[in-house]
């Protein structure tokens, strides 16, 4: 795929540059642009290999396999700009001005089109690395989960070994794998590894191991040519928030603490205000016939206001298209006490009856949230963050889930994007803590596309 798209990319802005008249004729009058055409795309391809855009570990989920492609291609013609002002080459910039852009656009789409081909695969168990698991029960047991919730990472636990756990151990644990024993001596545990023909080992938190089995594990391991994997007890840390530093033979973690000040507020507030205004005048006619659509089906006001827990606990009216009947909130505790679930967070009523015709395809699409675009220049909500929820919810919270008001509020957010209402409380709470952990601009832009997504899929909308 990368030579295809490499070869495309500089072929074509070849022809566009200079044109294919003349090599058809036999009269190249530009031979050295030829020549630098080649040569540019041989390097190209062997620059992403160089960057490791292709190794194994970053292919078929995460941003790394798409940063490497970027960053290869950015350094290749960095230093095509940097050898030809050194050497006073007068390179033609149409040429190089149209390859870079084609190319790099080409590559990340060439590159989704093969993850989604990828995702397919080990979503059906091919195509995956065969891990064995090295650990203590419990983290044993949290691993193998994980592992298997994220199938597009191509791990696939097989089975966990537990060395030196004490009797008990399968009350205490909900292992989802088979256990190949419990022995703790390194000749017992290389023999299971070399017996389960695994590609790699996971060294999970709390294992039995002396430090020095461990390294010998590691060079034993390498010889076969069998992955070591070291999984430590953090869970939902995001990559920029990991640094390692070597100090006496140690590879200690460094984890920063996640702050969402200076530089980075004014970046991510600067970029609502740019995207909601954009949005808002783009789709002021949408508002417009949405408007006068409410207001003709149902009588009442078109718009619904209602006090959500915004950041740090401040209270705001979230704006909304009114989906419901006038007298909706007076009716909402009658409806969860039939339910019986009054007393639990992110309550829903099953089949609403207090719904309008026109409110269930508002909600379908998510078109009743349009307004909130309106709270978002005002600077009460974000395009994206956590879902600002009633003061009755937010009064359930743990002190965990308190968590979420540490940034502001948005219209989407990690869980709608990952399944919207089909969610569960606990599930919601883990990727707005996620979200909240391991905040970035582009994962903002990247929820911001997922989100479209899911609107038109209206998977889980309610």
């Amino acid at each position: 795929m990368d030579a295809l798209v490499v070869l495309w990319a500089v072929a074509g802005a070849f022809g566009v540059r200079f044109g294919f008249s003349d090599i058809s004729n036999g009269d190249v009058r530009d031979a050295d642009y030829l020549v630098l055409a080649a040569v540019l795309a041989v390097a190209w391809w062997l620059m992403l290999w160089l960057w490791g855009s292709r190794e194994a570990k970053v292919l078929g989920s995460g941003s790394e396999e798409y940063k490497r492609v970027l960053a290869a291609s950015m350094w290749l013609f960095g230093f095509v700009a940097i050898f030809s002002y050194a050497l006073r080459i007068d390179t033609a910039r149409g040429f190089v001005g149209l390859a870079f852009p084609a190319g790099a656009l080409g590559l990340l789409a060439g590159r989704w089109l093969v993850r989604q081909h990828l995702s397919l695969e080990r979503s059906r168990g091919r195509s995956t690395s065969r891990v064995l698991i090295i650990g203590g029960p419990h983290s044993a047991a949290h691993l193998s989960l994980s592992l298997k919730s994220a199938p597009s990472a191509g791990y696939l636990p097989i089975a966990a070994h537990l060395p030196g756990a004490g009797t008990g151990w399968e009350r205490d644990a909900q292992l989802s794998v088979p256990v190949t024993g419990t022995e703790a001596d390194f000749d017992s545990i290389l023999a299971v590894i070399l017996a389960s023909e695994v590609d790699a080992v996971a060294v999970s938190a709390g294992v039995n191991m002396h430090p020095k089995d461990l390294r010998r594990l590691g060079w034993e391991l390498a010889a076969r040519d069998i992955g070591m994997i070291l999984a430590p007890a953090l869970t939902d840390i995001a990559g920029p928030r990991i640094h390692t530093q070597p100090v006496a033979g140690l590879p200690l973690i460094h984890v920063s603490t996640p702050k969402l000040t200076g530089g980075k507020k004014v970046a991510k507030r600067a970029f609502d205000v740019a995207v909601a205004g954009l949005l808002v005048a783009a789709l002021s006619p949408v508002f417009l016939l949405l408007g006068v659509l409410v207001r003709l089906t149902d009588p009442g006001p078109v718009f619904y206001r209602q006090e959500r827990i915004g950041l740090r606990g401040t209270t705001f009216n979230m704006l909304k298209f009114r989906s419901m009947k006038v007298d909706a909130d007076a009716q909402l505790q009658a409806l969860l006490d039939a339910q019986g679930t009054a007393d639990k967070p992110l309550f829903k009523v099953e089949n609403d009856p207090r719904i309008t015709p026109l409110g269930r395809i508002l909600r379908k699409f998510s078109l009743d949230e349009l307004p909130q675009l309106l709270n978002v220049l005002g600077g009460s909500m974000s395009l994206v963050g956590p879902r600002p929820q009633r003061a009755g919810e937010v009064a359930l919270y743990d002190d965990a889930a308190q968590r979420r008001l540490y940034v502001s509020p948005g219209m989407s957010g990690l869980w709608q994007v990952s399944g919207r209402s089909n969610l569960s409380w606990e599930e919601s709470i883990r990727l707005d803590l996620y979200y909240v952990e391991n905040w970035s601009l582009m994962g903002d832009i990247v929820i911001l596309f997922k989100t479209f997504r899911a609107v038109f899929a209206s998977d889980g909308a309610v």
